[in-house]
């Protein structure tokens, strides 16, 4: 299954973006390659730079990977609880307040992307243990009907669409 089999109707329109993004490998391998993508991104960045911000109250690199961590974190618990049917409406959660008490720029990068690491591990055994049927569930969050394997592949579309934009403004 890859992310061109998803029906509108399984993502909020503010997702399609992500979506589209996500590439044509299947979920699980897709999950994969962006992990070795993203860490060596990530590791290629000067170190002068990831505590660099664009403009006046915009996010750093460090903010940008703490982000990934914290969002991807977020999609996993919804996957997680649309797979085991509950029906529980979920809130959405305030990034930018997120970024603001995270402290990312506190960390060192080898900290931050052995959390990446890890937390994809995590979401990696998750969605493999899904079967085509649980991938296919609903649920709601932010107000949106969302399917758990529409939710993987917005993990891999949002931080391609965070590495797009460090690279268009950072570096």
């Amino acid at each position: 299954m890859n992310a061109s089999q998803i029906l509108e109707t399984e993502y909020a329109p503010f997702y399609a973006n992500y979506i589209n993004k996500s590439g044509s490998e299947g979920l699980i391998s897709g999950l994969e390659s962006s992990l070795k993508e993203v860490l060596a991104f990530f590791n290629s960045i000067p170190e002068n730079k990831l505590e660099f911000s664009y403009d006046v109250g915009k996010w750093t690199i460090k903010d940008i990977m703490q982000h990934l961590i914290d969002s991807e974190r977020v999609f996993a618990y919804r996957a997680l609880r649309f797979a085991r049917q509950d029906k529980t409406p979920l809130p959405g959660f305030e990034e930018n307040a997120y970024a603001q008490t995270a402290q990312a720029n506190s960390k060192s990068r080898e900290d931050l992307l052995n959390e990446y690491q890890l937390v994809r591990g995590s979401s990696i055994m998750l969605f493999k243990s899904f079967n085509n049927d649980i991938l296919k569930l609903i649920g709601s969050a932010s107000n949106s009907d969302m399917s758990v394997r529409a939710i993987g592949f917005v993990i891999v579309g949002h931080e391609k669409h965070h590495i797009d934009i460090i690279k268009s403004r950072y570096l």
